[in-house]
This record gives structure tokens, sequence and C-alpha cells, in this order.
């Protein structure tokens, strides 16, 4: 069972996102089952109508009003992976804001549930952006979201999430045993955090994480981390890409979960204060 991240470096139209996906899916390896994450925004990376312009609704009917769902279901089908679409814009009905929501493909090509991200990132940062607002663009989920998987219940999260344990803790009590971190961290906060906290949300849930970044200078000017990276229960990072667009591959042991778990079963002894 094989776990894969994709790095991007994102710009503002999706036919170009999308032929940077196209040639990291198309060097995967051949052995299946396979979970490829995407990063937030990989289909979009811009400004504020940019994202209102390209979001679509979300839904079975993946016809030419969907184009981005309808390319992600298509590859996933042809490629025969899992294939997490990690943040992309959705609409919400009757609102003049949007959602930002992760969407998970099986091989079928078959949507299995999606992720609507409910920490919104509204706040400021000492890099050529500054102000980051985005309740000004979305609107936040309201509940965590579990998808079945060959690999287990996958934990879905995106971006600002991952400094929010008590998420990762409901995600793990609920059987999560992969956690997804698609992410569009500011080079910044990543250079600070973005490796503690997800070696973290690992080490205290007993999970695997799989963390896919934005990682360079994108068309607006703004930076973004990289370093998407494959984390096991232990906290040992398996696979790291530090800058750049480029694919990590790390094998899944789900028998360490359960040997961790029988060993050190730290959510049985979690106790609320």
């Amino acid at each position: 069972m094989w776990l894969a991240a994709i790095q991007l470096v994102s710009g503002r139209h999706w036919r170009d996102n999308r032929e940077q996906i196209a040639a990291e899916l198309a060097a995967l390896p051949k052995e299946r089952p396979l979970l490829v994450l995407l990063p937030e925004n990989f289909a979009l990376f811009g400004e504020r109508q940019g994202y209102l312009d390209g979001a679509e609704a979300i839904g079975p009917d993946l016809s030419g009003a969907a184009p981005i769902q309808q390319q992600l279901a298509e590859w996933a089908r042809d490629f025969g992976i899992w294939l997490v679409a990690g943040a992309m814009p959705t609409t919400i009905a009757g609102s003049d804001h949007i959602h930002t929501s992760s969407l998970v493909f099986d091989p079928s090509g078959e949507l299995k549930g999606h992720y609507h991200k409910i920490h919104l990132f509204d706040v400021d940062v000492a890099d050529n952006h500054g102000r980051y607002r985005e309740s000004e663009t979305f609107s936040a989920g309201e509940a965590p979201v579990l998808v079945d998987s060959p690999f287990g219940p996958l934990g879905l999260s995106i971006c600002y999430d991952l400094r929010f344990p008590e998420l990762y803790r409901q995600l793990a009590g609920a059987g999560a045993r992969v956690l997804l971190v698609p992410a569009a961290f500011t080079a910044v906060t990543g250079e600070a955090h973005w490796e503690p906290l997800l070696r973290a949300r690992a080490i205290e849930n007993q999970c695997y994480v799989v963390a896919a970044n934005q990682g360079g200078t994108h068309e607006t000017g703004r930076q973004t981390w990289g370093h998407s990276m494959v984390i096991d229960p232990w906290g040992r990072v398996l696979a790291c890409k530090e800058s750049g667009r480029g694919t990590v591959l790390a094998k899944m042991e789900p028998g360490f979960i359960d040997e961790l778990k029988r060993t050190m079963p730290v959510l049985q002894h979690a106790r609320l204060l």
C-alpha cells in the first residue's frame, strides 16, 4: 500500500496547473493500491475573483459545468488510484461566499466524500503578502469528515486546520488511520511550524500523515514553503520534497498502526480534565 503527495507551484489558470498534475500522475509507480494527495489550491492559485469564477458545485453530475471534478474523476479512473483533490473552490447555493473543499475519488472515478475547510486563515504574516483574510471569500465548514478506503478511514483536513489538534483527535477517535493535510502554507509560517505540527499530529494520533504543500513563488508573488511529506505513526518522515514541483512516495504498513495501538494505547489513556 503506497501513499503519495504531489507538490506543485500552482498558478492562476486551471489549464496550466492541469498539465503539471498530469505530468506527475503519469510518472507514478505501477503498484496498487495507491493513494495520491494534491495540495490546496491545486487547480487555481490567485485572487478572490479567480476563486469565485472557478468554483464548482459538488455533485454526481460531472458534466461540462464541473470541468475540474470531471478531470479528477478521469485521472482516478485512468490511473487506478485513490485521488484526493486537496482543496478547490466549491459553490454554496444562495451565498456570495464559497467553500474550499477536499474531494476524494476512488479508482472507478466515483466521488466517495468531501470536506469543507473548517478553520479559515484570517491572520497577518510577515511576508510579501502580509494580510490573509480567507473569510472575505470563503465560508467555514461545520463538521469533520472520514472517508472509508482500503488504507483505512481517511481523516480529511486542509492547511490551517493543522494548528487545531482537537480536530485530528476527533478524527482519530472515530477511527482514522491516515490523516490528510493538503496545504498552501506560507514560507514564513511553514519554516517555523510545518514539520513540527505534522509530526505531532502523527505521533499523538498514531496515524500516518500525508501532507501535500504548495512549494515555491507563485504568479501572485506569494511564497509557499513546500516540504511535502509522508510521516509514519511514530513521527518519522518517510519522504520529503523541499521545494518545486514533484511527488513524494512512501509505503504504508497497516500492521505498524495496530502494533502501536497495542503497545502504547494513547487514545485509550486520554482523559479530559
